[in-house]
């Protein structure tokens, strides 16, 4: 059996693009570990069909905590035996990979999760910046397999680097209990899900609240999580109950309440190449639940909503333009929503795991050929 050992620097519970990728491989024939970090907060693993492994550390974010765990990390590393390759997500968990893997003479597997050294968090800071970039120049061209989310990020990748980059996409895994069915907007409620962080048009989000007949639930934390809670206090949202904090919500209940929506929110500023080229998961998460979202006009979105039209792409991140889209999908125009919803119930047909981890395996395949390799 070909066994995969991978690190990321999340805490596994909520990692659904790496439970996925996991999860396919260890159903189709591979023994895979899945290594991550242990946060202070974090709750009992929830079982998965691959192992799972996770870190502690002192420091909990940083330069401080990057060094701390990427040293654990290695130490880990250097104490496993039997593994066929080695891979990691993103760069923050690449250098001890990558030398685990060089010093066993085995495959290096590098997944971007996102552009790292383009994010608003890495670009605001020049010398942190220059430091991942060397990093990066130094990892991804001496990888031997090499992927990411989205098609216009895999030819950025390929022009930056001269080397081949796969793509496989964060879609949602279709359901077994068939095409949720249309909704009735009033019934539901605005869901965000992901990182409260800079660039994801959340400030504007609230200060459009009071001018949206409708409520906003916001699935998730980040570096704006005190900040959108006092800014959502001021302006008397969080009292009346029209928008709610739900903090960390695990894969499986975040579902439901992705089920429970009317409209989701998919909108990202132009804050860099990281942003600019992105395909997150909730933009297929949103889909499956078979409700309309917003959207920026970026070229991932855009070019599948010109194939789906399942999103209404806002103009500008500005209170005004969203509480006039949302308005638009939740009170004014019920038969454009209707519309919508049904494109979404559609494309989830095209648009799943089931077909997306194909390209998954083969990439696996070609990596690996061999029933059986012998260990370093």
């Amino acid at each position: 059996m070909r066994r995969l050992l991978f690190a990321v620097t999340t805490d596994l519970n909520y990692d659904q693009r790496m439970q996925r990728i996991c999860a396919s491989l260890a159903r189709h024939g591979y023994h895979v570990r899945l290594v991550g970090r242990q946060w202070p907060a974090s709750q009992p693993l929830t079982p998965q069909a691959f192992e799972q492994h996770r870190l502690r550390c002192w420091f909990s974010k940083g330069k401080l905590f990057y060094l701390e765990y990427n040293l654990r990390l290695l130490l880990y590393l250097l104490g496993q035996r039997g593994w066929h390759a080695y891979g990691c997500a993103d760069l923050d968990a690449a250098l001890p990979t990558w030398l685990r893997a060089r010093l066993g003479g085995l495959p290096f597997v590098y997944d971007a999760h996102e552009l790292f050294t383009e994010v608003p968090e890495v670009v605001a800071r020049p010398a942190i910046r220059r430091v991942w970039l060397a990093i990066e120049r130094f990892v991804v061209p001496r990888a031997t397999l090499a992927y990411t989310v989205g098609p216009a990020l895999a030819r950025l990748f390929e022009q930056r680097y001269g080397r081949p980059f796969g793509t496989v996409r964060n879609i949602s895994v279709l359901q077994a209990e068939g095409a949720p069915r249309a909704s009735d907007p009033a019934a539901g409620y605005i869901l965000y899900q992901g990182a409260l962080n800079a660039g994801r048009g959340l400030e504007a989000l609230l200060d459009a609240m009071p001018l949206v007949a409708g409520r906003l639930v916001l699935c998730g934390e980040g570096d704006l999580s005190a900040e959108l809670r006092r800014r959502a206090a001021e302006l008397g949202v969080l009292q009346t109950g029209q928008v709610e904090f739900r903090g960390y919500v695990l894969p499986a209940e975040l579902r439901r309440v992705t089920e429970g929506a009317s409209v989701g929110i998919s909108v990202l500023e132009n804050l860099g190449l990281s942003y600019y080229y992105s395909l997150a998961n909730k933009f297929f998460d949103y889909l499956h639940a078979g409700i309309p979202q917003l959207i920026s006009d970026l070229p991932e979105y855009r070019h599948l909503n010109e194939q789906y039209h399942v999103a209404e792409v806002v103009p500008e991140l500005t209170a005004a333009a969203l509480a006039a889209a949302l308005n638009r999908l939740l009170r004014d125009e019920p038969a454009y929503y209707q519309l919508l919803a049904t494109n979404c119930r559609q494309a989830r047909l095209e648009l799943n795991w089931q077909h997306e981890e194909q390209t998954l395996l083969q990439l696996y395949t070609a990596l690996l050929p061999a029933p059986e390799i012998v260990p370093a």
